[in-house]
């Protein structure tokens, strides 16, 4: 196919071009200049039989551990390993599940990259989470023999329109026709991967992951330590997750406008990329807000306004811990929204911006039960909350409801692992 080969130069052509990016990034971000060998499918070779998973980056990461554990239990003989796409991702792969898993890189996707890749560990199948189609990653799996499987398989409808015009859509019917199972996350989603391509024999919805989310140990003991360290014991708690930029500037309008009725309200702010940390903090410093960062374990006392979460990997705590949180990505177009599921999970009622066009049918059942809202704008969003905090009773029993509409959602992670053990034993 003409395309492929076309895709393939440009891939190699561009090689500087991503290895300049990395060591750009590496500035600020020291672990984008580790491990550029792995980058190029360059790893030490793993001996037996191997289980291959590639999660992105921190939120995949999250996704897919519940997934590796049981797969560990399931197939103790087979070395896991797990590549990530971003230092972040790496980091918290290794502080969730350490030495049980092999972790590296996926190599860019270049014919000699991936082909190498495949050849040093020799999985069993290749599990990849979510949306990664990469083609020559799909070919080289192929001619391995190595079956591909997209687990919580999700299609943006902005993704899944792309998906459908030419050229894209030869690519993307090439790829979807090779991968052996695709475990949708729901029926929107399985319907999106048809229409783009793949085979609807192969096309299974399994459910979303992301209600199976297993809570970390002791996060509910934590999260009343830290309050207790904060001081903010009787102090309401609003987080601001996943927040991005132009959103922060209007959450703090927000805050404004929450401080006005409840004068002793604490703000937590976790900006979603750790690369915009420092403007986030120059933000709040220009405000004129008295704020605490996360990282320097600043003190937190009764003059601190806002806390800055510039850490990774505490927002399921930081859910536990606050009285009421808005969800980021939701007051600008083009996100789409973030993870509400995490927030419901552990009871914690939440608002987002309007822009949640992914999120919608999942929020469905939360708004019904009493412990979700989305808001019009940033003043919508300080009068839905001020509402929660002044009406504790209401608030507890909307958390209650909360977390039972997410149980209800459980059992992807049992039909997942079904569906991964049929492919598996096909190709041992």
């Amino acid at each position: 196919m003409i395309w492929r080969w076309l895709y393939s130069g440009l891939t190699r052509l561009v090689l500087p071009v991503a290895f300049g990016y990395f060591a750009w990034r590496g500035r600020r971000e020291p672990a984008y200049r580790d491990h550029w060998r792995e980058r190029l499918g360059f790893l030490d070779p793993v001996d037996g039989p191997a289980l291959w998973v590639h999660a992105a980056s921190v939120g995949e990461v999250i996704l897919v551990t519940p997934l590796i554990e049981a797969l560990i239990e399931c197939y103790p003989d087979h070395r896991m390993v797990l590549t990530t796409f971003t230092p972040t991702g790496r980091a918290e792969a290794a502080r969730r599940l350490g030495g049980r898993v092999a972790l590296c890189y996926l190599p860019l996707d270049t014919p000699g990259a991936t082909r190498r890749f495949l050849r040093r560990i020799g999985p069993a199948a290749g599990i990849l989470a979510e949306t990664e189609l990469w083609p020559n990653l799909v070919s080289a799996a192929g001619r391995a023999g190595v079956p591909l499987v997209l687990v919580n398989a999700s299609l943006s409808a902005r993704s899944a329109r792309r998906y459908r015009r030419w050229p894209v859509s030869r690519a993307a019917t090439f790829m979807l026709t090779r991968f052996a199972r695709i475990a949708a996350a729901d029926r929107v989603h399985a319907e999106r991967f048809i229409a783009a391509g793949a085979p609807a024999r192969v096309v299974e919805v399994t459910g979303n992951l992301k209600y199976d989310r297993r809570q970390r140990p002791h996060a509910e003991a934590e999260a009343r330590e830290l309050r207790q360290t904060w001081q903010a014991a009787s102090r309401p708690v609003w987080l601001a997750a996943s927040t991005h930029d132009s959103e922060e500037a209007q959450l703090l309008e927000t805050f404004a406008l929450l401080r006005a009725r409840h004068p002793k309200a604490l703000a937590v702010m976790a900006p979603r990329h750790p690369q915009r940390f420092e403007a986030v903090a120059g933000l709040l410093a220009r405000a004129g807000w008295q704020y605490a960062r996360r990282s320097r374990r600043d003190p937190v006392d009764d003059r601190t306004d806002i806390v800055l979460v510039d850490t990774i990997g505490e927002l399921e705590m930081l859910y536990a811990l606050a009285d009421v949180a808005f969800v980021g990505g939701s007051l600008v177009p083009g996100v789409g929204g973030h993870n509400v599921i995490e927030p419901a999970a552990v009871g914690c009622v939440f608002t987002t911006g309007p822009h949640v066009a992914e999120w919608r049918d999942a929020m469905a059942p939360m708004i019904e039960a009493g412990g979700a809202a989305i808001a019009r704008d940033f003043c919508d969003v300080a009068d839905i909350t001020a509402g929660w905090l002044e009406d504790s009773d209401a608030r507890q029993a909307a958390r209650q409801r909360l977390a039972a509409a997410v149980t209800i959602h459980r059992g992807a992670l049992g039909r997942t692992v079904q569906l991964l053990k049929e492919v598996i034993s096909t190709s041992c």
